[in-house]
């Protein structure tokens, strides 16, 4: 991916409302001790880097506890693939992926981690054209944003 040949774009749905509506995540990720899953932000890791940018932000008031909780709605493109990479550096920051229960919490909202791969691109290695494939954003995400 660092040669600009494959890109990959996810949208998330992250906790909170995020001080920085975009910018650029450049944390190293290594594999947490003592876990053959989890990884973590480890400055002795592999370098990862995450372009975001928040798309929406909104309020949600849960009737059933009385509650009210923020999200905010982000494109990410990667510089590189790390493991995991999306999920650790959003926890990293303060703001896990909604329904993220490996570096988050569960949600009563999702029954999954709030993370959608909607864009592929690549030059086609015979063509040498660009390949561009799209996937819109799936039910229980698209549901969360009319939610209020």
């Amino acid at each position: 991916m660092n040669k600009n040949l494959f890109q990959k774009e996810y949208l998330c749905i992250v906790e909170g409302i995020l001080a920085k509506k975009s910018g650029i995540i450049d944390l190293p990720i290594a594999r947490k001790p003592g876990s053959i899953i989890e990884r973590c932000v480890d400055f002795d890791g592999q370098p990862s880097r995450t372009i975001y940018e928040v798309i929406k932000e909104w309020h949600y008031k849960d009737s059933k506890y009385e509650t009210t909780q923020t999200f905010s709605l982000v494109k990410c493109k990667l510089e590189t693939g790390r493991t995991h990479q999306i999920r650790v550096h959003f926890s990293h920051i303060g703001h896990p992926l909604l329904g993220d229960t490996l570096y988050g919490k569960p949600s009563d909202l999702i029954n999954r981690q709030a993370l959608h791969s909607y864009l592929i691109s690549f030059i086609h290695p015979v063509t040498k054209k660009e390949q561009c494939f799209t996937c819109s954003l799936p039910d229980d995400m698209k549901n969360l944003l009319i939610k209020k």
